[in-house]
């Protein structure tokens, strides 16, 4: 078993009515209401999701600290997911490369029914719980990696048969599901259930539920790269210029993070080869190429430790 604690096998009554399949009393009438009234019921409700995201924060910090280790083992992060939630998994990782600038491989997404799934529905794809394990092993899962499962109902067996294969390889699992007692919870180390009651449009888990997910793989996600030293202060100091768009933003970075105008970090960023972390720590420690690869290797990629370190030493000889 895994260092993130025993894989629960809760019991679940099948019996009980699932709060995304609920009937939202508030829209029992929605098909008679105005435009304007349909859309402020919407946003009311929408208003509850932050709410019941945060009652999950405890099990949100320990998948994200479960991610940042399987990163510092060199392992990656695998969303499982069908439909709504299977897209939402893809959306996250396909974020990852740009933002960060992570090798595609390093954050992955499995949908149900494949890429076509990501543009129509593929029926039955998500009842089939052998096709997730066949697909981890295409992408060679390992013991090193976290796996986490998306299913706003719960019960997915697409995810189910993914958290099964992750915890026989090992790997570390979290499922992200919307009902209390959820199915796929039983089968992870870290279940997260964020309940956010019935939608306005019964069974729809494109909306709260959906809104729900896309904000808890923001804060895993976000946080995992910080903890790996993708960012210094508020920035995005691995991002990868590979249009005009982020070369614009990449000397924006530097300049901020070493205080300097934009033309000195252009300078800076062409003398580092275009990575903004190397750029920042050449300015702030006025150093060589050579020298801020060594500081920054020795801080373990992070800017902020890389400075310090070498304001230590200074401090040490002085």
């Amino acid at each position: 078993m895994t260092l993130y604690g025993e894989v629960t096998r809760r019991k679940t009554n099948v019996s009980e009515q699932k709060a995304t399949e609920a009937r939202n009393h508030r829209t029992m009438n929605l098909d008679s209401m105005s435009t304007g009234e349909i859309l402020r019921v919407m946003n009311e409700e929408d208003k509850t999701v932050p709410d019941a995201v945060n009652k999950e924060l405890n099990q949100i910090e320990k998948t994200a600290r479960a991610v940042i280790d399987s990163f510092n083992k060199g392992g990656k992060l695998v969303y499982v997911g069908a439909g709504t939630s299977g897209r939402l998994g893809v959306l996250d990782a396909a974020e990852c490369p740009p933002t960060f600038g992570t090798d595609p491989d390093k954050v992955q997404s499995l949908i149900a029914g494949g890429e076509a799934a990501m543009t129509e529905s593929i029926e039955g794809a998500e009842d089939d719980p052998e096709q997730a394990k066949a697909d981890l092993i295409e992408i060679n899962l390992n013991e090193n990696d976290t796996v986490i499962a998306l299913a706003a109902s719960g019960q997915t067996p697409y995810c189910i048969g993914g958290l099964e294969y992750s915890n026989a390889v090992g790997a570390n699992t979290a499922a992200i599901s919307c009902n209390k007692n959820s199915k796929i919870s039983e089968y992870a180390d870290i279940p997260i259930e964020i309940e956010v009651g019935p939608e306005i449009l019964t069974g729809s888990t494109r909306l709260k539920a959906g809104t729900a997910q896309k904000l808890a793989l923001n804060m895993i996600s976000t946080s995992s790269m910080i903890g790996i030293g993708k960012v210094f202060q508020n920035l995005m100091v691995d991002v990868q210029p590979t249009n005009e768009k982020l070369k614009k933003r990449a000397k924006d970075i530097v300049a901020r993070a070493a205080e300097t105008d934009e033309k000195t970090a252009s300078i800076y960023l062409e003398r580092a080869h275009q990575q903004p972390k190397i750029a920042i720590i050449m300015l702030t420690l006025n150093c060589s190429y050579e020298e801020a690869q060594t500081h920054l290797t020795e801080s373990n990629g992070f800017v902020r430790e890389a400075i310090k370190l070498v304001d230590k030493e200074s401090a040490r000889l002085e």
